[in-house]
């Protein structure tokens, strides 16, 4: 029988991730049929419109670390807010202050993920990076070679932290979908050999790359948390690219033969104010 744990082996309970952060993705879409006759009374609306505003611009205390508003295309939702942060009811109160305001009975939830952020298994480490290498050719005494992982080196504490607690960028489009790793008799993704996923994710990653400068994206895991296993946020400086990253990366392995693939919420930055107006919910918004 084994030996029973040591307390100083045994974490002190907590919501804090160990590593990462929470990450919440909400939607929402508005009642008309219960915002319209709640327009009539104009000191009501006056007041809900301020408390919506209020909701999106919480104090520095109450507002998650992370924290974007966005208009969504199509009917799936109207509006969507994306947050992290290592409070995970940090998050769910930015949520129930929204719900608890004077228009909160015209506002539906329609979707929501909940997820951490995390490093990737196949994120290679100064010393598995450096095993690549040497399998391409290069030579461990060669100048490129130290060159090269020296320069990896130096990246990775970047690449962690954006991977981590990533600053989200000022970008005007976003899109998010959920996704999953099949488990099909034949496409068991689970059931491969660690070596093969890596390469396949590698070749996924290069893909990527290939957008850097005008796609940036993050990827929080969701397995024990939500329906899906993995939540993909990505921002774009234009909605075209949103198209052409998600097309080019269908052709990779992994992508092609190996997921599964949930809705797809595509939106575009914008504040309270920008949310109200669009959606026609102010008096001169109405007429234009």
């Amino acid at each position: 029988m084994s030996s029973p744990h040591r307390l100083a082996d045994i974490p002190e309970a907590s919501l804090t991730p160990i590593q990462g952060w929470h990450s919440g993705h909400y939607f929402y879409r508005w009642n008309r049929a219960i915002l319209n006759p709640m327009s009539e009374d104009s000191n009501m609306m006056a007041q809900g419109i301020q408390a919506f505003r209020e909701a999106l611009n919480p104090s520095e205390a109450a507002r998650p670390e992370r924290f974007q508003s966005f208009i969504v295309s199509g009917h799936k939702a109207d509006f969507g807010l994306v947050m992290m942060s290592p409070d995970p009811l940090k998050i769910d109160r930015m949520h129930q202050k929204l719900m608890s305001g004077p228009l909160g009975a015209a506002i539906e939830p329609t979707y929501s993920f909940v997820s951490v952020s995390e490093v990737s298994e196949y994120l290679p480490t100064k010393e598995q990076y450096a095993q690549k290498l040497l399998r391409t050719g290069e030579t461990e005494e060669s100048p490129a070679f130290k060159a090269k992982v020296s320069a990896y080196e130096t990246r990775l504490p970047m690449m962690l932290a954006q991977r981590l607690a990533p600053e989200f960028p000022q970008w005007p489009a976003m899109c998010f979908y959920p996704m999953n790793k099949s488990r099909n008799v034949g496409a068991n993704w689970f059931l491969l050999p660690f070596s093969q996923r890596t390469e396949m994710m590698a070749e996924h990653a290069q893909s990527g790359m290939a957008f850097g400068g005008r796609v940036t994206q993050l990827v929080t895991a969701s397995v024990g948390l939500d329906d899906w296993e993995w939540g993909v946020t990505l921002w774009a400086k234009n909605p075209q690219y949103l198209k052409d990253i998600v097309y080019t990366m269908r052709y990779d392995q992994a992508s092609a033969r190996f997921g599964e693939f949930g809705p797809f919420y595509t939106c575009y930055l914008a504040d309270a104010q920008a949310i109200l107006s669009h959606c026609c919910l102010e008096p001169n918004a109405k007429s234009q």
